[in-house]
């Protein structure tokens, strides 16, 4: 996680999340409603093949405000950025119709070169204006699909170069980071217990193909690209855990 400039008293302070619709974005919101005074939610349409995970953020965060009504009390306005830019410079599988294969340069085809800085500078843009301090985002470095730009060296290097840039001091929080997907699904279950993970299985999208057709036991998606392994792998971890405890 990037160096912490939290004061004692976090829930006197605004956030805003990094939330696309999907299982580790929804785990930060409620990682954040846990924390902080107030929490807006910003996400971005850049031309991806499973832009159906839009649509999962509105039902999710009513799901969160009921579950509850402290964190109903602290959720904020949800706001939608188009970068249609980052779409038609990027030549991946997440935003044309391609197969999603390795690349010679060891990374897989769903990479999106700059897209995490891209969505970093633009929070930090709105946190100005929002008149926020922290900025939350699920990348992680510990079980994920080997994107530089997910690294916790690349964060710790933006929020330093946003500081800079904006003559500002902004915390950037990372509460992935360094955990697996088995325990993206306890940390779930710590903050909200089992109907928290049940709402984030049943309304959160991972899949990079936008399959909902299919409901699994580990949530929907097409159970063949690399989003759906990592999060069937995670979720079969997660309850073997609960079985032997």
């Amino acid at each position: 996680m990037a160096a912490s400039l939290t004061p004692a008293d976090p829930k006197q302070e605004s956030a805003i999340v990094l939330f696309s619709g999907g299982q580790d974005s929804a785990t930060c919101l409620a990682w954040a409603l846990s924390r902080f005074g107030r929490v807006e939610t910003l996400g971005f349409a850049y031309g991806q093949r499973h832009a159906v995970e839009l649509e999962c953020r509105d039902t999710l965060r009513a799901g969160m405000a009921a579950h509850d009504p402290a964190w109903a009390a602290r959720l904020g306005e949800d706001h939608t950025l188009a970068l249609d830019a980052l779409g038609a410079v990027s030549d991946t599988a997440l935003t044309r119709d391609a197969a999603i294969t390795m690349n010679e340069n060891g990374l897989p085809s769903t990479f999106v070169p700059g897209r995490n800085l891209i969505f970093l500078t633009f929070a930090a843009a709105l946190a100005a204006r929002r008149g926020a301090r922290h900025i939350i985002g699920g990348m992680c470095e510990t079980d994920y699909s080997g994107y530089p730009d997910c690294r916790d060296d690349t964060i710790k290097a933006m929020q330093v170069a946003l500081n800079l840039g904006m003559a500002s001091r902004l915390v950037l929080h990372t509460p992935l980071m360094w955990i697996d997907k088995a325990d993206t699904w306890r940390l779930a279950e710590s903050l909200g217990g089992p109907d928290l993970v049940a709402l984030i299985n049943r309304e959160s999208h991972s899949c990079y193909l936008g399959t909902r057709e299919t409901m699994h036991p580990w949530g929907h998606g097409c159970g063949t690209c690399p989003a759906c392994d990592l999060r069937r792998n995670g979720w079969e971890r997660y309850m073997a855990g609960r079985k032997n405890a």
